[in-house]
């Protein structure tokens, strides 16, 4: 009887602290793309560990479904574009913008025998881009075909992940593709597709940020901003030694050590890594710049319809903005 009780003790002492260990574990959402690449190489890198945090990294398949998570209380923050943060803070949900992540780096890529040369070149053909109301989406209707002529029902868009939509064009399935890195430079690698265009040259924007909610902020503040502290030290990693840090995340993006190319042979996945890396402009801080053109994509969201305030006024993007760490690192 008395061996059969400590048992049960040691099954109740165990489940317990299993139960505190999952309770105190900080839950990081992201997307495989190279826009993210902070929060892998911060998990990867040991950074989140060396701010005392026990992350679980989660996976998602696109920023709709991460933002979710995060109002849903699932995750404690995430790493994606902030027109989602946007979207639900217009119907009500407490979210806050705590940080910056990655500037916009959005190319088009097309097929080379498909004769398209420029933007306006697009009229009546078909390009696979991202879901509808993401940051992607919002940017290639409201600025990339609106510069060049183009209304958003003269290209025929199809919304898939990005992983779909290298594999759209390649198989010929599309014209062309809107494509994070590094998507599109491991389709120009493995198919006969060139770039015709890359937003970040033009137009430059803060493309993806870190999303928590005000609840999260409010209980586990400490937490956050340690998880920014190990982001940023991620980002420095990344910014001064892309080799070092495509190490750390190449297996992310590419399964196999080599990648055939049609042109130069069995590449090492490291070396795709580190040039998509040198590609990207990643920062932790939001200048006030950078703020400006947050709310020039909030007002493109309004003028097409995919948000709608309460009062019918102008959403005002500060309302969802939380600098606090970034000012007291003095960022």
């Amino acid at each position: 009887m008395k061996l059969s009780r400590l048992v049960l003790s040691a099954v109740a002492v165990l489940a317990f602290a299993s139960q505190a260990s999952a309770a105190d574990r900080f839950r990081v959402g992201y997307l495989r793309v190279m826009d993210d690449a902070q929060a892998i190489a911060a998990h990867e890198g040991g950074f989140y560990k060396k701010q005392g945090l026990d992350v679980e990294l989660v996976e998602f398949k696109s920023g709709t479904d991460l933002i979710k998570a995060i109002v849903g209380g699932q995750l404690d923050t995430g790493v994606l574009g902030f027109t989602n943060a946007v979207a639900w803070a217009s119907k009500g949900a407490n979210l806050k913008v705590v940080g910056g992540a990655q500037h916009g780096y959005h190319a088009i890529v097309v097929r080379e025998d498909s004769g398209i040369k420029d933007v306006a070149g697009l009229k009546g053909r078909s390009l696979a881009s991202q879901a509808e109301g993401s940051t992607a989406d919002t940017v290639l209707k409201g600025v990339v075909l609106k510069h060049a002529g183009l209304k958003a029902d003269d290209v025929n868009i199809m919304g898939v992940s990005p992983q779909v939509a290298v594999q759209s064009l390649v198989g010929k399935r599309v014209d062309a593709a809107f494509l994070f890195e590094p998507q599109a430079s491991i389709a120009q690698l493995i198919a006969p597709v060139k770039q015709i265009y890359e937003i970040g040259e033009v137009w430059p924007f803060p493309c993806m940020v870190v999303i928590t909610s005000g609840e999260t902020l409010a209980k586990r503040r400490a937490e956050v901003w340690k998880s920014l502290d190990a982001q940023r030290e991620a980002i420095d990693l990344l910014q001064k030694k892309p080799a070092d840090a495509s190490k750390l995340i190449a297996s992310y993006f590419i399964a196999e050590p080599t990648l055939k190319t049609l042109k130069h042979g069995d590449l090492p996945r490291e070396d795709v890594i580190r040039d998509a890396i040198k590609s990207q402009t990643f920062s932790a801080a939001l200048t006030a710049k950078e703020q400006l053109r947050m709310q020039e994509i909030a007002d493109i969201l309004q003028q097409q319809g995919a948000l709608k305030t309460r009062d019918g006024k102008p959403f005002d993007v500060r309302s969802i903005v939380d600098l606090s760490w970034q000012k007291d690192r003095k960022l």
